[in-house]
């Protein structure tokens, strides 16, 4: 039994001690301007109403990997993870840092500002498209995915992909690895719970 979801932050946005369990894959659904002090919302397939909103620090890497155009970010997918020397008022309390992205070809070095006259360089690795071959099962659709999400919610299921990786008795690090038989599976699972 995976007890990770049971230490997740009660929050409305993705945080650091949520990632302590170790690094995730998450798909981007949608970005919005977010406020003053977080700018960007990035939403998630996997996490309905729990945002990723990067970091100044964080921005700049999507801007360097993937450049300054949001629109192009939805359907793409991030490794997040938690990195514990991040600091805030001067005191480490870890934050979410990208270590991995989808669409680019390439490692991607970037040097950022850490603190005052303190450069550091962090490299972001590709990330690469679930296995798929012409000869191997249709799978999942965006479009597909978003019913599900859609259904689940209303079902009150809050973690979709956990509840989807259950249902089909294996881990799944992305909506990206079910096939389009199992999706069908799952909304007809979420019809009769609705029923």
């Amino acid at each position: 039994m995976d007890i990770s979801n049971t230490i997740e932050a009660k929050s409305d946005q993705q945080n650091a001690v949520d990632y302590v369990s170790g690094p995730r894959v998450v798909t981007i659904s949608e970005v919005r301007k977010g406020n003053a002090d977080q700018p960007v919302e990035l939403h998630l397939v996997e996490h309905p109403g729990k945002p990723y909103k990067p970091s100044k620090s964080m921005r700049r890497v999507l801007v360097k990997v993937w450049d300054k155009d949001a629109s192009v970010y939805v359907g793409r997918r991030l490794e997040l993870y938690n990195e514990p020397s991040v600091k805030w008022a001067g005191q480490p309390v870890g934050g979410i840092r990208i270590s991995r992205a989808s669409d680019i070809d390439a490692p991607v070095k970037i040097p950022l500002q850490v603190a005052k006259g303190k450069i550091e360089h962090v490299t972001v690795h590709p990330l690469p498209d679930a296995p798929t071959s012409p000869t191997g099962p249709a799978m999942i659709s965006r479009g597909q995915w978003e019913q599900i999400t859609t259904a689940a919610a209303n079902s009150g299921i809050t973690e979709p992909l956990e509840w989807a990786a259950g249902f089909l008795s294996r881990e799944l690090d992305g909506p990206q690895q079910i096939t389009a038989d199992e999706a069908t599976q799952l909304m007809n699972s979420l019809e009769e719970r609705t029923a």
